[in-house]
């Protein structure tokens, strides 16, 4: 089974930049209702995608530093890494067919 990396300001470059596949960073915060909302959905997809995406998570309130540079400023904010480069970016509670989505036309 697939798991969530907890991503921080200083293990951000290493664990997302420098990635070999596509990496989805959900930015939350704990006291976020949208963000667990959203949290099964996300931990499902990395199930679904093992190998292929990596999923990270990132906690807004700790970590300012990675959330200002891409313009955070709604949670939950997933955003879509591929060559270290943000390729896709969905912000809100969506359903799960949304994020599949712009999952594949990001990995494709």
């Amino acid at each position: 089974m697939a798991h969530l990396v907890e991503v921080t300001d200083q293990s951000f470059n290493e664990e997302v930049l420098k990635a070999d596949i596509p990496v989805l960073v959900d930015f939350w915060a704990d006291w976020c209702a949208p963000c667990k909302m959203i949290a099964p959905i996300v931990e499902d997809l990395a199930t679904e995608y093992d190998g292929r995406v990596k999923f990270a998570k990132l906690d807004v309130d700790s970590n300012p530093g990675v959330a200002t540079k891409y313009g955070i400023r709604g949670i939950p904010t997933l955003l879509i890494f591929k060559g270290s480069k943000p390729v896709g970016q969905v912000v809100g509670a969506v359903p799960k067919a949304v994020l599949k989505k712009r999952l594949e036309q990001a990995i494709a």
